[in-house]
């Protein structure tokens, strides 16, 4: 576990710059990173077009489902999204892509169904997440009543019937093993965005599923908005920066330090 004591955002803004003195390209979690209390607010869009104006290329990388992001994708100043944790890919208003095999959908569909029921048989009180319906190669449910001890019971159950376990702020997920956010977005930077290195990346989250964006080892330029903090103990890789403030204003103070 990465334990090194995050820098400021000036720090890590200046640090960036030696490496990549252009604009770069960032990959930003959704709920809780770009959110103010659950919603989009002006100077997010705001800021969003004059990152775009400023040359930035923006991906939301998101774990809602693929039905919700499709509309994201066409309607924000954003250069693409992805949906489910890495599952799937709308780059911008072109047809969506999967970043996973898979097998048959409604087969698959049916598997992660089944998992789902026999973390219900172990007593869990949980019911599928109201976007459940709109996914393609995850399956989710509330995170509300479960607790620390919740979720780690629930990943060594997953793991035991080999499928992957995660969750965020708002959502658990059921999905295939290897899927994630850090490997749906090298897929993406393969094939959309060859220009770009990942040490011209930067990316932000606030929960355990953008640990694997924090991975250094696979993205070194990695910030998470002061909620993160709520999950430090519980994430295996840290971001290498934390904003003083939460949620979208966190996004807002990295924004200005890149375009000032």
């Amino acid at each position: 576990m990465d334990k090194s004591q995050p820098c400021t955002v000036a720090e890590f803004v200046h640090q960036f710059r030696q490496t990549c003195p252009r604009p770069g390209l960032i990959a930003t979690d959704m709920d809780g990173t770009l959110t103010r209390q659950g919603q989009f607010s002006a100077d997010l869009i705001q800021a969003l077009a004059q990152l775009q104006q400023a040359g930035w290329t923006v991906l939301v990388v998101t774990g809602r489902s693929a039905g919700w992001v499709q509309g994201l994708a066409h309607y924000l100043p954003i250069a693409g999204a992805m949906a489910e944790n890495g599952g799937v890919y709308f780059p911008g208003r072109d047809r969506p892509e999967y970043l996973t095999e898979q097998p048959k959908c409604s087969n698959h569909r049916e598997a992660l169904a089944v998992v789902f029921v026999h973390l219900q048989k172990h007593g869990f009180d949980i019911v599928p997440a109201e976007d459940n319906r709109f996914r393609l190669t995850d399956w989710t449910f509330s995170t509300d009543g479960l607790t620390p001890a919740d979720f780690t019971r629930m990943a060594e159950i997953c793991h035991r019937l080999d499928w992957g376990f995660t969750y965020s702020t708002v959502q658990c997920h059921l999905f295939p093993l290897g899927q994630s956010k850090a490997a749906g977005l090298k897929r993406v930077l393969e094939h959309h965005f060859p220009q770009f290195t990942p040490h011209q990346v930067i990316t932000l989250g606030d929960s355990p599923n953008d640990v694997s964006l924090f991975d250094a080892a696979l993205f070194p330029h990695s910030v998470g908005v002061a909620n993160v903090r709520h999950y430090w103990a519980a994430l295996a890789h840290h971001p290498r920066c934390v904003t003083h403030r939460a949620e979208v204003d966190g996004f807002l103070e990295l924004t200005q330090a890149l375009l000032g």
